[in-house]
Protein backbone atom coordinates (compact mmCIF):
# COMPACT_ATOMS: atom_id res chain seq x y z
CA UNK A 1 0.00 0.00 0.00
CA UNK A 2 1.42 3.29 -1.00
CA UNK A 3 2.40 5.91 1.83
CA UNK A 4 0.08 8.51 2.20
CA UNK A 5 1.67 11.52 0.87
CA UNK A 6 3.43 13.43 3.99
CA UNK A 7 1.47 16.84 4.72
CA UNK A 8 3.74 20.24 4.28
CA UNK A 9 2.15 22.29 7.12
CA UNK A 10 -0.49 21.90 9.57
CA UNK A 11 -2.73 23.84 12.43
CA UNK A 12 -1.03 25.10 15.61
CA UNK A 13 -1.50 27.39 18.28
CA UNK A 14 1.96 29.42 17.83
CA UNK A 15 3.25 31.92 20.87
CA UNK A 16 4.36 35.01 19.45
CA UNK A 17 4.83 37.19 22.60
CA UNK A 18 2.98 38.95 25.13
CA UNK A 19 -0.73 39.07 24.56
CA UNK A 20 -0.16 37.45 20.64
CA UNK A 21 -0.86 33.84 20.77
CA UNK A 22 -2.69 32.64 17.04
CA UNK A 23 -3.47 29.47 15.15
CA UNK A 24 -0.92 29.89 12.52
CA UNK A 25 -0.19 27.05 9.63
CA UNK A 26 3.42 25.69 10.58
CA UNK A 27 5.56 23.56 8.68
CA UNK A 28 5.53 20.19 9.32
CA UNK A 29 9.46 18.48 8.98
CA UNK A 30 9.80 15.08 7.40
CA UNK A 31 10.06 12.78 10.50
CA UNK A 32 14.02 11.65 11.01
CA UNK A 33 15.17 7.64 12.11
CA UNK A 34 13.04 7.33 15.31
CA UNK A 35 10.56 9.54 14.82
CA UNK A 36 7.44 9.28 14.58
CA UNK A 37 4.03 11.48 12.87
CA UNK A 38 1.46 11.43 15.84
CA UNK A 39 -2.43 13.01 14.84
CA UNK A 40 -3.08 14.93 18.33
CA UNK A 41 -6.67 15.06 19.67
CA UNK A 42 -6.29 16.72 23.28
CA UNK A 43 -3.85 19.39 24.70
CA UNK A 44 -4.77 20.30 28.39
CA UNK A 45 -3.85 24.32 28.84
CA UNK A 46 -1.32 24.34 31.52
CA UNK A 47 -0.24 27.62 34.20
CA UNK A 48 3.21 27.86 31.83
CA UNK A 49 1.24 28.25 28.62
CA UNK A 50 -0.93 31.32 30.10
CA UNK A 51 2.35 32.79 31.54
CA UNK A 52 3.77 32.92 27.88
CA UNK A 53 0.47 34.24 26.55
CA UNK A 54 -0.03 36.82 28.75
CA UNK A 55 3.94 37.71 30.06
CA UNK A 56 5.86 36.09 26.86
CA UNK A 57 8.05 34.14 29.37
CA UNK A 58 7.36 31.46 31.96
CA UNK A 59 9.70 32.59 35.07
CA UNK A 60 13.43 32.57 33.45
CA UNK A 61 12.36 31.23 29.90
CA UNK A 62 11.72 34.17 27.93
CA UNK A 63 10.20 34.25 24.33
CA UNK A 64 12.55 35.02 21.72
CA UNK A 65 11.03 33.67 18.96
CA UNK A 66 7.49 32.26 18.14
CA UNK A 67 6.96 29.14 19.51
CA UNK A 68 4.29 26.16 19.37
CA UNK A 69 2.82 25.99 22.84
CA UNK A 70 1.61 22.79 24.95
CA UNK A 71 3.06 19.96 26.91
CA UNK A 72 -0.05 18.48 27.93
CA UNK A 73 -1.29 16.43 24.51
CA UNK A 74 -2.57 12.73 23.68
CA UNK A 75 -3.53 11.31 20.41
CA UNK A 76 -2.18 8.25 18.01
CA UNK A 77 0.39 7.08 15.60
CA UNK A 78 -0.49 8.50 12.22
CA UNK A 79 2.65 7.42 10.82
CA UNK A 80 4.84 4.91 12.38
CA UNK A 81 8.90 5.46 12.68
CA UNK A 82 10.41 3.84 9.99
CA UNK A 83 13.16 2.19 11.74
CA UNK A 84 10.50 -0.11 13.28
CA UNK A 85 10.80 1.93 17.11
CA UNK A 86 7.71 2.91 18.82
CA UNK A 87 4.00 1.63 18.26
CA UNK A 88 2.37 0.85 15.40
CA UNK A 89 -0.11 3.28 13.14
CA UNK A 90 -3.53 3.88 14.82
CA UNK A 91 -1.81 3.30 18.72
CA UNK A 92 -3.43 5.64 20.89
CA UNK A 93 -0.92 6.99 22.80
CA UNK A 94 0.15 9.72 25.50
CA UNK A 95 3.32 11.92 24.94
CA UNK A 96 5.34 12.53 27.50
CA UNK A 97 7.05 15.81 26.88
CA UNK A 98 10.90 15.20 28.05
CA UNK A 99 13.99 14.48 26.26
CA UNK A 100 17.15 13.88 28.51
CA UNK A 101 20.33 14.05 27.20
CA UNK A 102 20.52 10.47 28.70
CA UNK A 103 24.32 10.92 29.76
CA UNK A 104 24.98 13.63 32.30
CA UNK A 105 25.32 12.79 36.04
CA UNK A 106 21.70 13.06 36.69
CA UNK A 107 20.39 11.03 34.12
CA UNK A 108 23.09 8.20 35.36
CA UNK A 109 21.45 8.75 38.79
CA UNK A 110 17.65 8.10 37.10
CA UNK A 111 16.94 11.61 37.72
CA UNK A 112 16.23 12.52 33.85
CA UNK A 113 13.56 15.32 35.14
CA UNK A 114 16.43 17.28 36.53
CA UNK A 115 18.86 16.96 33.61
CA UNK A 116 20.47 20.26 32.66
CA UNK A 117 20.15 19.67 28.85
CA UNK A 118 17.31 18.24 29.01
CA UNK A 119 14.58 19.89 26.40
CA UNK A 120 11.00 19.53 26.93
CA UNK A 121 7.64 20.42 24.83
CA UNK A 122 6.32 24.00 24.76
CA UNK A 123 9.53 25.25 26.23
CA UNK A 124 11.12 28.69 25.62
CA UNK A 125 14.21 27.66 28.21
CA UNK A 126 16.58 27.53 25.24
CA UNK A 127 16.85 28.88 21.93
CA UNK A 128 16.02 27.67 19.34
CA UNK A 129 12.83 26.88 21.54
CA UNK A 130 11.52 23.55 21.69
CA UNK A 131 8.12 23.47 19.89
CA UNK A 132 4.97 22.25 21.82
CA UNK A 133 2.32 19.82 21.40
CA UNK A 134 -1.03 21.99 19.99
CA UNK A 135 -0.69 20.81 16.55
CA UNK A 136 -3.09 18.76 14.48
CA UNK A 137 -0.14 17.25 13.15
CA UNK A 138 3.28 16.48 15.41
CA UNK A 139 6.67 14.74 14.75
CA UNK A 140 7.97 13.42 17.72
CA UNK A 141 10.46 10.87 19.63
CA UNK A 142 9.02 7.59 19.10
CA UNK A 143 10.83 6.76 22.63
CA UNK A 144 8.26 9.43 23.79
CA UNK A 145 5.22 7.85 22.57
CA UNK A 146 3.49 5.97 25.50
CA UNK A 147 0.35 3.46 24.45
CA UNK A 148 -2.38 4.00 26.25
CA UNK A 149 -3.77 1.07 28.20
CA UNK A 150 -7.00 -0.43 26.99
CA UNK A 151 -10.00 1.13 27.44
CA UNK A 152 -8.37 4.63 28.42
CA UNK A 153 -10.53 7.43 26.97
CA UNK A 154 -8.24 9.79 25.11
CA UNK A 155 -10.01 12.68 27.07
CA UNK A 156 -9.20 10.71 30.31
CA UNK A 157 -5.54 10.47 29.34
CA UNK A 158 -4.81 14.02 28.55
CA UNK A 159 -4.47 14.05 32.38
CA UNK A 160 -1.27 12.09 32.47
CA UNK A 161 1.32 14.65 31.82
CA UNK A 162 -0.17 16.74 35.01
CA UNK A 163 -0.65 13.76 37.28
CA UNK A 164 2.45 12.71 36.47
CA UNK A 165 3.77 15.70 38.05
CA UNK A 166 1.51 15.24 41.16
CA UNK A 167 2.29 11.38 41.29
CA UNK A 168 5.84 12.76 41.88
CA UNK A 169 5.26 15.36 43.78
CA UNK A 170 3.84 12.73 46.30
CA UNK A 171 6.75 10.89 46.05
CA UNK A 172 9.31 13.35 46.42
CA UNK A 173 7.19 13.89 50.04
CA UNK A 174 8.39 10.46 51.36
CA UNK A 175 5.53 7.83 53.48
CA UNK A 176 2.50 9.51 53.29
CA UNK A 177 0.31 6.33 54.31
CA UNK A 178 -1.50 7.16 57.42
CA UNK A 179 0.06 10.58 57.59
CA UNK A 180 -1.89 14.05 58.16
CA UNK A 181 -1.04 16.10 55.01
CA UNK A 182 -1.80 19.90 53.51
CA UNK A 183 -2.22 20.79 50.02
CA UNK A 184 -2.21 24.69 49.56
CA UNK A 185 -3.44 25.53 46.00
CA UNK A 186 -6.61 23.16 44.48
CA UNK A 187 -5.75 24.18 41.03
CA UNK A 188 -5.62 21.12 38.62
CA UNK A 189 -1.97 19.87 39.66
CA UNK A 190 -3.39 20.46 43.11
CA UNK A 191 -6.48 18.99 42.87
CA UNK A 192 -4.23 15.80 41.20
CA UNK A 193 -2.09 15.74 44.08
CA UNK A 194 -5.17 15.40 46.54
CA UNK A 195 -5.92 12.17 44.28
CA UNK A 196 -2.57 10.63 44.47
CA UNK A 197 -2.58 11.27 48.48
CA UNK A 198 -5.52 9.17 48.56
CA UNK A 199 -4.27 6.35 46.44
CA UNK A 200 -1.28 6.52 48.51
CA UNK A 201 -3.13 6.05 51.42
CA UNK A 202 -2.87 9.54 53.45
CA UNK A 203 -5.41 9.27 56.76
CA UNK A 204 -6.54 13.47 56.24
CA UNK A 205 -5.84 15.46 53.15
CA UNK A 206 -6.69 19.20 53.86
CA UNK A 207 -6.63 21.36 51.41
CA UNK A 208 -6.87 25.04 51.04
CA UNK A 209 -7.89 27.90 47.78
CA UNK A 210 -8.94 30.93 47.23
CA UNK A 211 -12.35 29.67 45.55
CA UNK A 212 -15.03 27.31 46.08
CA UNK A 213 -15.00 25.54 42.92
CA UNK A 214 -11.65 23.57 43.56
CA UNK A 215 -12.27 23.07 47.03
CA UNK A 216 -15.35 21.08 45.71
CA UNK A 217 -13.48 19.20 43.41
CA UNK A 218 -10.83 18.54 45.47
CA UNK A 219 -13.21 16.90 48.43
CA UNK A 220 -14.67 14.97 45.42
CA UNK A 221 -10.94 13.34 45.07
CA UNK A 222 -10.50 12.66 48.43
CA UNK A 223 -9.90 16.03 50.63
CA UNK A 224 -11.32 15.54 53.99
CA UNK A 225 -10.98 18.96 54.65
CA UNK A 226 -11.01 21.97 52.57
CA UNK A 227 -10.24 26.13 54.36
CA UNK A 228 -10.82 28.64 52.37
CA UNK A 229 -6.74 29.99 51.88
CA UNK A 230 -7.72 33.29 53.78
CA UNK A 231 -8.11 31.90 56.83
CA UNK A 232 -4.53 31.71 58.06
CA UNK A 233 -4.80 30.90 61.45
CA UNK A 234 -6.95 27.75 60.91
CA UNK A 235 -4.33 27.01 58.66
CA UNK A 236 -1.60 28.01 61.61
CA UNK A 237 -3.42 25.74 63.84
CA UNK A 238 -3.08 22.49 61.68
CA UNK A 239 0.20 20.97 62.51
CA UNK A 240 0.15 18.28 59.64
CA UNK A 241 3.12 16.21 58.90
CA UNK A 242 3.16 16.80 55.57
CA UNK A 243 2.57 19.81 53.38
CA UNK A 244 2.86 20.29 49.85
CA UNK A 245 2.60 23.93 48.08
CA UNK A 246 1.17 23.64 44.94
CA UNK A 247 -0.11 27.29 44.24
CA UNK A 248 3.21 29.01 42.91
CA UNK A 249 2.39 31.63 45.23
CA UNK A 250 4.94 33.13 47.79
CA UNK A 251 1.64 33.42 49.92
CA UNK A 252 0.78 29.57 49.44
CA UNK A 253 4.33 28.73 50.38
CA UNK A 254 4.38 30.55 53.62
CA UNK A 255 0.74 28.88 54.88
CA UNK A 256 1.96 26.02 53.72
CA UNK A 257 5.24 26.10 56.28
CA UNK A 258 2.50 27.46 59.08
CA UNK A 259 0.82 24.28 58.81
CA UNK A 260 3.62 22.06 59.31
CA UNK A 261 4.30 20.71 63.13
CA UNK A 262 7.85 20.53 64.31
CA UNK A 263 10.12 18.17 62.28
CA UNK A 264 7.82 17.63 59.47
CA UNK A 265 8.49 17.81 55.41
CA UNK A 266 7.81 20.64 53.45
CA UNK A 267 7.04 19.86 49.88
CA UNK A 268 7.91 22.58 47.00
CA UNK A 269 5.66 22.03 43.66
CA UNK A 270 3.95 25.30 42.49
CA UNK A 271 6.30 27.27 40.02
CA UNK A 272 6.91 30.71 42.18
CA UNK A 273 7.52 33.80 40.49
CA UNK A 274 11.73 34.30 38.90
CA UNK A 275 13.63 35.97 41.17
CA UNK A 276 13.92 36.30 44.98
CA UNK A 277 10.95 35.35 47.41
CA UNK A 278 9.83 36.17 50.92
CA UNK A 279 10.09 32.42 53.16
CA UNK A 280 9.66 31.90 56.54
CA UNK A 281 13.12 30.57 56.67
CA UNK A 282 13.83 30.95 60.35
CA UNK A 283 11.15 29.37 61.00
CA UNK A 284 12.15 26.52 58.87
CA UNK A 285 15.18 26.13 60.80
CA UNK A 286 13.92 26.37 64.08
CA UNK A 287 11.35 23.50 63.80
CA UNK A 288 13.35 21.55 61.85
CA UNK A 289 11.58 20.90 58.81
CA UNK A 290 13.07 19.35 55.66
CA UNK A 291 12.19 20.85 52.12
CA UNK A 292 12.20 18.97 48.94
CA UNK A 293 11.67 21.10 45.16
CA UNK A 294 9.40 19.10 43.14
CA UNK A 295 10.26 19.55 39.18
CA UNK A 296 8.25 17.99 36.51
CA UNK A 297 8.67 14.21 36.89
CA UNK A 298 10.50 11.08 35.35
CA UNK A 299 8.94 7.64 33.93
CA UNK A 300 6.30 8.25 36.29
CA UNK A 301 3.62 8.58 33.28
CA UNK A 302 3.24 4.52 32.31
CA UNK A 303 2.42 3.90 36.40
CA UNK A 304 -0.01 6.96 36.22
CA UNK A 305 -1.71 5.78 32.86
CA UNK A 306 -2.67 2.44 34.49
CA UNK A 307 -4.01 3.85 37.44
CA UNK A 308 -5.67 6.45 35.57
CA UNK A 309 -7.25 2.93 33.27
CA UNK A 310 -8.10 1.14 36.59
CA UNK A 311 -10.00 4.05 37.93
CA UNK A 312 -7.21 4.00 41.41
CA UNK A 313 -6.43 7.75 40.46
CA UNK A 314 -9.98 9.75 39.79
CA UNK A 315 -10.29 12.58 38.14
CA UNK A 316 -13.42 13.54 38.17
CA UNK A 317 -14.02 17.25 38.03
CA UNK A 318 -10.40 17.92 37.22
CA UNK A 319 -11.07 19.09 33.36
CA UNK A 320 -13.90 21.69 33.37
CA UNK A 321 -14.28 22.40 29.68
CA UNK A 322 -12.96 20.88 26.29
CA UNK A 323 -13.16 23.17 23.81
CA UNK A 324 -12.55 23.48 20.27
CA UNK A 325 -8.82 24.52 19.05
CA UNK A 326 -10.72 26.93 17.01
CA UNK A 327 -12.23 28.61 19.76
CA UNK A 328 -8.58 29.33 21.53
CA UNK A 329 -9.31 32.76 22.49
CA UNK A 330 -12.08 31.78 24.68
CA UNK A 331 -10.07 28.51 25.99
CA UNK A 332 -7.55 30.92 26.90
CA UNK A 333 -9.33 33.35 29.06
CA UNK A 334 -11.13 30.40 30.62
CA UNK A 335 -8.06 28.79 31.74
CA UNK A 336 -6.76 31.71 33.23
CA UNK A 337 -10.27 31.95 35.41
CA UNK A 338 -9.54 29.82 38.37
CA UNK A 339 -12.72 30.78 39.51
CA UNK A 340 -14.96 28.69 37.31
CA UNK A 341 -12.37 26.73 35.28
CA UNK A 342 -10.14 23.37 36.09
CA UNK A 343 -8.00 21.82 33.60
CA UNK A 344 -9.25 23.28 29.79
CA UNK A 345 -8.67 21.07 27.10
CA UNK A 346 -7.93 21.93 23.54
CA UNK A 347 -9.99 19.89 21.46
CA UNK A 348 -8.09 18.75 17.81
CA UNK A 349 -10.33 15.93 16.79
CA UNK A 350 -13.01 19.03 14.54
CA UNK A 351 -12.63 18.37 10.91
CA UNK A 352 -11.47 21.41 10.27
CA UNK A 353 -8.39 21.26 12.87
CA UNK A 354 -5.91 19.55 10.31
Amino acid sequence: MPLVPHPQDTLAVVAHAANDVRLDRVPLPEPGPGEAVVRIAYGGICGSDLHYWRHGAAGESVLRSPMVLGHEVVGHVERAAVDGSGPAVGTPVAVHPASPCGSCDRCAEGRENICPRTTYLGSAARHPHTDGGFAALRVLPAARLLPLPAGLPPRTAALAEPASVAWHAVARSGEVRGRRVLVTGAGPIGALVVAALARAGAAEIIVTDLHDRPLGVAEGLGATRTIVATDLASVAALGVDVAIESSGSPAGLAAAASGLRRGGHLTLLGLVPAGDIPAPVASLISREITVAGSFRFHDEMTAVLDALADGSLPTEGVVSHVLPVHQLAEALATAADAARSGKVLLDFTGPDAG
